[in-house]
């Protein structure tokens, strides 16, 4: 595997600094990035914390957090015992669906909030009224979203075989 270029280190330090400013920690944001543009898509521990310069446990950590979301897997390469990580084919379709799959539940958690604010003043029921108002709205409209998405997805997929 050849080092990567400043140009290409750049581009790992963007994605992980916007995911960084989205919360994520730095070294998962930078294994992100790295995996969006290395060549083969698949990175084992080691690689990674080469190209990365950073602890192989930092890496462990990192696909600890990446994985859960579906953006992120691991994988073994016939007759080989060493696991390799890659961004899933579906991956950022598989973490915005998990993401979305849990409007409902916070909804339903906004509502006993204002269940329990229901004798309080109008102002400290506003920013759970807000939230609440919001994730009826996303509930109501993110399935037609998504459908159009996986249309638009299948599509695109069948044109590019």
């Amino acid at each position: 595997m050849t080092a990567p270029s400043d140009d290409e280190l750049d581009y790992v330090d963007e994605v992980a600094a916007f995911f960084a400013h989205e919360g994520m920690p730095l070294i998962p944001g930078r294994v992100i990035g790295w995996l969006l543009i290395s060549d083969p898509p698949e990175q084992s521990a080691a690689d990674l914390a080469r190209v990365l310069e950073v602890s192989r446990s930092s890496i462990s950590s990192a696909a600890r957090l990446l994985t859960p979301s579906g953006l992120v897997e691991s994988v073994r390469k016939r007759g080989e015992r060493q696991e390799y990580l890659r961004i899933r084919p579906d991956g950022w379709s598989q973490m915005l669906a998990s993401r979305y799959a849990k409007t409902t539940a916070f909804r339903q958690i906004t509502e006993r909030g204002l269940d329990l604010l229901s004798t309080s003043p109008p102002v400290q029921r506003e920013r759970l009224k807000n939230v609440t108002e919001l994730y009826r709205f996303l509930e109501a409209e993110l399935p037609a979203m998504w459908e159009r998405w996986e249309q638009q997805s299948t599509s695109t997929n069948d044109e590019s075989r």
